[in-house]
């Protein structure tokens, strides 16, 4: 990514499949953050989250060899971690909903706007939560960490035209679910 100290992805990818671990722990400090974000966001539980992305990065180092374009290294983790996320999603019980606490409530707001502003993040996780995991990642790779319609597609494996559908049915089913708060 731009802006970032140091030495591209693609040159830290290179090195860590060189099996330089230091290079890769630059890197999984790097897009931790992100990783965890995604998880989150997909499973709704921070202990889930945390064990997800851990599981990616740990994923991403066995699999590093595979790497075919060091210079893809995000969209390929993002991939990992968010079939990850998915695949525990799937597989647990009814979804639990996505709890609070990505954003902080702005503390200028004054407690009404706080209150409103918590409302609003609760009603947004409640209606993320519905949603079918395949659009829900899909929406929060795009409106969460602003990936575009060709990463996304990238990290799901599928079409941006597909991932154009999916963004643009949970947008729907967000927009309705959220009605009330317009």
């Amino acid at each position: 990514m731009p802006g970032r100290p140091g030495p591209p992805d693609g040159v830290l990818a290179e090195r860590a499949q060189d099996g330089d671990t230091a290079a890769f722990e630059t890197l999984v400090l790097r897009h931790q953050d992100t990783v965890f974000r995604v998880a989150l966001r997909t499973l709704g539980d921070r202990e889930e989250a945390a064990d997800a992305a851990q599981e990616a990065l740990v994923t991403a180092w066995r699999r590093l060899p595979s790497l075919r374009d060091a210079d893809r290294f995000r969209p390929w983790l993002l991939r990992i971690a968010a079939r990850g996320a998915l695949d525990a999603a799937r597989a647990r019980a009814p979804e639990h909903p996505i709890p609070e606490g990505a954003e902080v409530a702005d503390p200028a707001a004054g407690p009404a706007g706080r209150a409103v502003g918590s409302g609003l993040r609760q009603a947004l996780d409640h209606a993320l939560a519905d949603l079918p995991p395949p659009q829900r990642i899909c929406w929060i790779l795009r409106e969460m960490e602003g990936l575009g319609y060709e990463e996304i597609a990238d990290v799901v494996d599928a079409t941006p035209t597909a991932v154009r559908g999916r963004i643009h049915r949970a947008r729907t089913r967000l927009v309705e679910a959220l009605e009330p708060w317009r």
